[in-house]
């Protein structure tokens, strides 16, 4: 539930870089976190990316 928490505030983090072609309210399930994670890494800053890894790191957990 960690990977799930983090990879919605990190959509509405990024949302203005990373996913603005997106409704700002999507809501973001289990499914969503691989889409979430390639966004930040492709469109966002190095923040993002390792916002991204650490996202990824807690869903295989």
């Amino acid at each position: 539930m960690a990977a799930l928490r983090e990879a919605r505030r990190a959509y509405r983090t990024y949302h203005d870089t990373c996913f603005w072609s997106y409704a700002p309210d999507v809501a973001i399930g289990m499914h969503d976190i691989p889409w979430v994670v390639e966004g930040l890494k492709k469109e966002g800053d190095r923040r993002a990316y390792n916002w991204a890894r650490r996202i990824s790191a807690s869903a295989q957990n």
